[in-house]
């Protein structure tokens, strides 16, 4: 994760701030919005995260196969990685 988890409080925090202030929104709890945009933020920051773990754990298990055909891990990666980002759709940055 690029981000800290205070940043990323931080930041929904000032995103509903600046949405009440410009009567954007409206809400009769600011605090509990704020935890709910934080939440989803946090959520979607730890996406990529956890395609990173999925696709180690793909390479592990053709790991043997990929050392008797000389694949290079990290091309491997890239396009693993990639492979599962198209598929869902994902926009990594």
């Amino acid at each position: 994760m690029l981000l800290s988890r205070d940043f990323v409080g931080h930041i929904a925090k000032e995103v509903v701030k600046r949405l009440v202030a410009g009567k954007m929104i409206e809400s009769k709890n600011a605090e509990n919005l704020t935890q709910q945009v934080r939440q989803v933020m946090a959520d979607e920051v730890g996406i990529e995260d956890r395609l990173n773990e999925e696709v180690r754990e793909i390479l592990n298990r053709y790991s043997e196969e990929m050392r008797r055909s000389g694949a290079s891990y990290q091309e491997m990666y890239k396009k693993v990685k990639g492979q599962l980002a198209r598929e869902r759709k994902l926009i990594l940055r």
